[in-house]
């Protein structure tokens, strides 16, 4: 059954009583709500970009699948009625999933749902943000989203966000419907959106970064080298099969001739999706504890003091790279 909220509209300084339930006035809830998130997404919160809508998890299908400007990603769960405290259960279930999964994960259900890249519709919704500084999926939000509220899940919310700074909030949706036929639907959150981002960002480990290269005797950095490069992460294995021989084979190169030789050598589908693939390569480059990636590979910043560019491997390192590659080669 849907919440009654009572409302009235005033008309000649009378209270005239206006509907309030969304089956009396011919609307059906869940896909009337969908609908409505779907055009204006900011009715969940300024600070909301939807990637995806009914995305299956190892529990079941998700809601709405979102990601916010610092890249936490977003656990949207839908209700009809009323937010009961079993949804809260439901929620970090899904939640709990959703932080295993890989950027490339989000890549394809973002393509699926958009048409356009991860990339492309994230710097389009925040405008300013460094895609290239952020690490997507950290840290998760929840996000419930209802007509009404128990108490007791009321109380764990506020508790879990008080207490432990867990980035979790609740939406609650007023429906009324005038004499003369006019819809208006307002949001109210439980905790403000301010308070939530700063808990889940509260909750983030920093990533320290640096340009600072190691200093490894050849075997140690040969040993690092060959393990990194033999992990079944999809930035490792980009750089093994597409950065570094790129590197070997045309010595310095810059962003934008990478950009046209990963589209060529089939890394990427187009310079879009390369840009996006370089620049997680690039943070990879910058981790502090990468530093016998720096050791081989060299970079400069002719054009922003974030974004490296001119790659180049170390001509000291050049033989000790093509054997690395290889022996990898022979070895996969």
């Amino acid at each position: 059954m849907a919440s009654e909220i009572k409302s009235w509209q005033i008309v000649d300084g009378k209270l005239v009583p206006v509907q309030s339930s969304l089956p009396a006035s011919g609307r059906r809830e869940r896909d009337d709500l969908e609908g409505w998130i779907r055009s204006d997404p900011t009715i969940l919160g300024d600070d909301i970009l939807i990637i995806g809508e009914q995305i299956q998890t190892a529990s079941g299908p998700l809601d709405f699948l979102a990601v916010d400007s610092s890249g936490n990603i977003v656990v949207v769960e839908l209700k009809r009625d009323k937010l009961a405290r079993d949804v809260l259960s439901q929620a970090i279930d899904y939640a709990s999933d959703v932080s295993q999964w890989e950027i490339e994960s989000f890549r394809e259900i973002c393509l699926g749902y958009t048409k356009q890249s991860f990339e492309d519709v994230f710097q389009q919704r925040f405008e300013g943000s460094l895609l290239e500084e952020l690490t997507i999926n950290q840290t998760q939000r929840i996000l419930l989203v209802g007509f009404s509220l128990d108490d007791s899940l009321g109380r764990m919310i506020e508790w879990l966000s008080d207490r432990y700074s867990v980035g979790i909030n609740a939406v609650l949706l007023s429906y009324v419907k005038t004499a003369n036929g006019e819809e208006v639907l307002s949001r109210t959150a439980i905790i403000s959106e301010e308070i939530e981002k700063q808990n889940v960002n509260r909750n983030k480990s920093i990533i320290e970064m640096s340009d600072v290269p190691g200093k490894y005797e050849k075997a140690d950095l040969e040993e690092k080298l060959t393990e990194y490069l033999s992990k079944s992460l999809y930035s490792s294995q980009r750089i093994k099969d597409y950065f570094l021989p790129i590197l070997l084979e045309k010595g310095k190169v810059s962003r934008d001739e990478l950009r046209k030789e990963f589209v060529r050598r089939g890394a990427a589908a187009d310079e879009s999706q390369a840009g996006y693939f370089l620049s997680l390569i690039s943070s990879q480059l910058g981790h502090k504890w990468k530093d016998y990636l720096r050791q081989v590979v060299s970079y400069e910043y002719p054009n922003h003091p974030w974004e490296k560019d001119n790659f180049s491997i170390n001509k000291d390192f050049v033989g000790l790279v093509k054997g690395v590659l290889e022996t990898l080669k022979r070895t996969t």
